[in-house]
């Protein structure tokens, strides 16, 4: 079906809406110069209150919202398919889906992530009119996702599910008995109900299908109230409110640091030193820290001095030690103006490692949440839904929509080689142990250079504000020096265009 893009649109209604304002300003100078009346004096610029959007940019901000709010605003339901031979990888976790047990396991895995998607009718973002991030920020909520993983893993106990997923009834994909491990065909096992707000009618289950799931859910005790309210609590930390530690309005706020303003696009290089500043201002969090890496190089003397609370005057103790918690972002470009197919047993590899906690990227012009991958195809979660504000300052509120119902797939050909991987360490062992493990999943690369390391010593620390820039930096070394020329013509090789 041919569409027509956002920006179309928005060039013709302004180019519209200038004819017509420039109509009607001529009209009344001709009005007030046959009355012999002065023209009103044109408004200084300078004298205008600082941070206020003028007229035109209400009008764009406003043709702008209206366009995204019904192009996102709804979705057609279709079924992913998985085959039972091949395991499906979420979060370092393996799930053959050949019987009913394991594809309930995967289903609490998928529907338990904290999904973050568009947002409409928040409260308007300071210094513009947006009201909504629909068509701009599917970046920054990617971005959220990575991060509400990364605290997931922080503060639930490792075991944890979200309890209200075991009462969904409509998580939407089928699993089949595949001719060969990637083509799926053949008939498909029962899968879990029909899409929510559907008119197809739900399938007739077995009578004990009710007991089955009653049993399966963990009784009441004090520990699940204690996580479920943990679980409220962090979602809250990502409300669309102002006060929102790690909301849309606080990430827009720390991005103008970075020359970016609300409406404009980010980069998953942008967005992991925004995650960065975010967290290091925020006072709900206690014994976290999050290190983004440069040149695609993690330096571990400054994560250890980043971790490293212990007294400086005492000698170091390692079964003592102070030692917060890390989430290490490590921005990366994984070929040139397409995915160099030589990184995806690379990529594969690290998102079966138990610390790993996604990867922010997507396909060209989309950015998504990577979780997991099954064979060839890669495993999201997709920011591009527009659903109206929750009031999370409500105690009551539901968390529903912040649960994603349907698991989608897209082939590794697709992906864009601009990303952001994140990895978590509770304390120095894990750090020492995700080095180790995270080294040999790298060195499964065919590539002559790897997508990046870990070296000894420290690195210069650029900040948030040179990725802003149009300098690049040194040449990464994931590639080689002919394919980084020539990649290295873009404006900036590590921002994405949306639409």
């Amino acid at each position: 079906m041919n569409s027509v893009s956002p920006t179309t649109a928005q060039y013709v209604g302004v180019v519209m809406q200038d004819e017509l304002l420039e109509s009607q300003r001529q009209q009344r100078m001709e009005r007030q110069s046959s009355l012999g009346l002065r023209p009103p004096q044109t408004p200084d610029p300078s004298r205008e209150a600082p941070g206020e959007p003028d007229e035109m940019d209400k009008l764009k901000a406003k043709l702008m919202s209206a366009w995204n709010n019904v192009k996102y605003g709804w979705t057609v339901k279709s079924k992913t398919s998985f085959n039972k031979i091949s395991p499906v990888t979420v979060m370092g976790h393996c799930f053959l889906l050949n019987s009913e047990d394991e594809v309930e396991r995967f289903r609490l895995a998928f529907v338990s992530r904290i999904w973050l998607t568009y947002r409409k009718d928040f409260p308007q973002l300071e210094g513009s009119t947006w009201t909504t991030d629909c068509g701009w920020g599917c970046m920054l909520r990617s971005g959220q996702m990575l991060l509400a993983q990364g605290l997931l893993v922080h503060l639930m106990p490792k075991d944890w599910a979200w309890p209200d997923a075991q009462q969904l009834t409509d998580v939407d994909f089928e699993v089949f008995r595949p001719r060969s491990p990637v083509r799926a065909g053949g008939v498909p096992i029962p899968s879990f109900s029909s899409p929510r707000g559907s008119n197809t009618p739900e399938k007739t289950l077995p009578s004990d299908h009710g007991l089955k799931c009653s049993q399966r859910k963990r009784p009441e005790s004090a520990r699940d109230r204690q996580a479920e309210s943990i679980h409220h609590k962090l979602i809250t930390w990502f409300g669309d409110q102002p006060s929102a530690p790690f909301g849309v309005h606080q990430l827009v706020e720390i991005g103008k640091s970075s020359g970016k303003k609300a409406g404009d696009w980010y980069g998953p290089s942008v967005v992991a030193h925004i995650l960065r500043k975010a967290v290091a201002r925020a006072s709900v969090v206690q014994n976290l820290a999050v290190y983004v890496a440069q040149d695609c190089t993690v330096y571990k003397d400054d994560v250890v001095h980043l971790c490293d609370t212990s007294p400086k005057k005492t000698p170091p103790d390692p079964l003592s030690q102070a030692w917060k918690s890390v989430i290490i972002l490590v921005p990366v470009r994984l070929g040139g103006e397409a995915l160099n197919p030589s990184y995806i047993e690379c990529v594969k590899n690290i998102l079966k490692l138990d610390c790993c906690i996604g990867i922010i990227g997507g396909k060209p012009k989309h950015s998504l949440f990577f979780i997991g991958f099954q064979d060839e195809q890669l495993l999201y979660l997709d920011p591009h839904y527009c659903q109206n504000v929750v009031d999370v300052t409500q105690g009551n509120f539901s968390p529903e929509s912040f649960h994603c119902t349907s698991p989608k797939k897209m082939p590794f050909s697709r992906m864009d080689p601009s990303c952001t991987i994140g990895f978590y360490a509770q304390n120095k062992k894990d750090f020492e142990s995700l080095c180790s493990a995270v080294s040999v999943a790298l060195s499964s690369s065919k590539e002559k250079y790897p997508i990046f390391t870990f070296v000894e010593g420290k690195g210069q620390d650029y900040g948030l504000d040179s990725q802003s820039t149009n300098h690049s930096g040194p040449a990464a070394h994931i590639l080689p020096l002919g394919q980084w020329c020539r990649s290295n013509n873009r404006s900036n090789s590590d921002e994405f265009v949306f639409l």
